[in-house]
């Protein structure tokens, strides 16, 4: 994605299992590859871990003009 990913879009290289398809491959992004999964972040399963990805990217949105 030469322009980046939007929270909460799937990668175009995930496959119907989101499985990245570019595992292995040299055209994989450097940052990918260099992802080390983190059991705060990934917890036990995908469910737990979109959770706290969830609330990690409505922590991490910009306060707005009228909250400041």
């Amino acid at each position: 994605m030469p322009h980046g990913k939007p929270a909460g879009v799937a990668c175009v290289h995930l496959d119907e299992q989101m499985s990245c398809r570019l595992f292995g491959d040299s055209r994989r992004p450097a940052l990918c590859d260099a992802f080390k999964a983190e059991t705060s972040i990934c917890a036990e399963t995908r469910e737990q871990a979109l959770r706290i990805l969830d609330e990690l990217e409505i922590l991490s949105q910009p306060k707005s003009d009228d909250a400041k």
